[in-house]
């Protein structure tokens, strides 16, 4: 790990070279065919009684909080946003993904981007630019974060999340420890590196993270992630979880199994679950859960009884 002093002046020199740079069924009409008769002469209603008054409504009952497997209703959705959204497993989200690859005719650098696109999203909606500034004796007020990528897929959106954050003005710096030889991959890494966004060589100590960035985005490890966690990410994953800047991940926290978490693993403030949350989203306790990746099609949608929630308008995220 970078000493405090060392990984601080590292992490100046590499932000002062990048720095610069409606609702569904209205009400019947009243019926044609149909005249109330007119009021009888010979009959007088009796006066409203003056020994029952109804009760007052309840003081001690408080509506329970919506249940994190359910989507409330937004207007004019149809009635199958009420229906509980999805949780898939490990094996049921990775036959998703060989659909849309296969049968539906995606590509991984399509969805990639599409996913990295949703997750700065999120992080814009939760954290705005204006929540990230800190002012440091050491280094300018600036929004900084830094984005955590693995090696597979999931690393691939971190890169893709880190160039949009950059683009919406954020100061992001990447660590990538592990870069497979894949061209996808090494283009991503090419266009964050030709926008001036910084590569540190390795995971700063806690107490330097915490006093370098305002956010750290992990996207380490996603849902085909089983096993042990090896290193450097062992390593890295401990230091994060030192760390009292927010942690956002991506899809799952890194280090968790895909269904049953890990309660005494990583606990993020945000998740951004991509396609339907993972089974393991349930037991997420942060203060902010996001669905993002608006691209699927509805045939795969109603194969899976995925139940999404309506996005807003054309918003590429939600709030759960």
């Amino acid at each position: 790990m970078l000493s405090v002093r060392g990984a601080l002046l590292g992490i100046g020199l590499l932000v002062t070279s990048s720095g610069a740079a409606a609702q569904r069924g209205a009400a019947c009409p009243p019926s044609m065919h149909h005249t109330p008769p007119p009021p009888s002469m010979h009959h007088t209603p009796p006066p409203p009684s003056m020994h029952h008054t109804p009760p007052p409504p309840s003081m001690h009952h408080t509506p329970p909080p919506p249940s994190m497997h359910h989507t409330q209703r937004l207007s004019g959705a149809p009635a199958s946003s009420m229906e509980p959204i999805k949780y898939l497993g490990q094996e049921e989200a990775q036959d998703i993904d060989r659909q849309l690859f296969s049968e539906f005719g995606f590509s991984v650098d399509q969805l990639m981007e599409l996913a990295g696109l949703s997750c700065a999203t999120a992080v814009s909606r939760a954290y705005p630019l204006s929540s990230l500034v800190k002012t440091r004796p050491s280094l300018k007020t600036r929004p900084s974060l830094l984005v955590v990528c693995g090696p597979g897929n999931n690393g691939g959106d971190g890169l893709v999340c880190a160039r949009h954050l950059k683009l919406f003005g954020y100061e992001p710096t990447v660590l990538y420890p592990k870069r497979p030889n894949r061209p996808l991959l090494q283009g991503l890494t090419t266009q964050c590196e030709k926008m001036d966004i910084p590569f540190l060589s390795e995971m700063p100590e806690a107490k330097v993270t915490d006093q370098a960035y305002n956010l750290v985005v992990d996207a380490i490890f996603g849902f085909s992630f089983a096993g042990a966690v090896r290193e450097p990410f062992g390593s890295i994953l401990e230091v994060l979880k030192d760390c009292t800047v927010p942690v956002a991940s991506i899809d799952i926290p890194s280090g968790w199994d895909v269904e049953r978490g890990n309660p005494d693993g990583l606990q993020p403030d945000m998740l951004i679950s991509l396609t339907a949350p993972k089974k393991s989203a349930a037991l997420f306790r942060g203060r902010y859960h996001f669905l993002g990746g608006r691209f699927v099609p509805p045939a795969l949608e109603e194969r899976y009884g995925l139940n999404l929630p309506r996005y807003p308008g054309s918003d590429c995220v939600l709030q759960l």
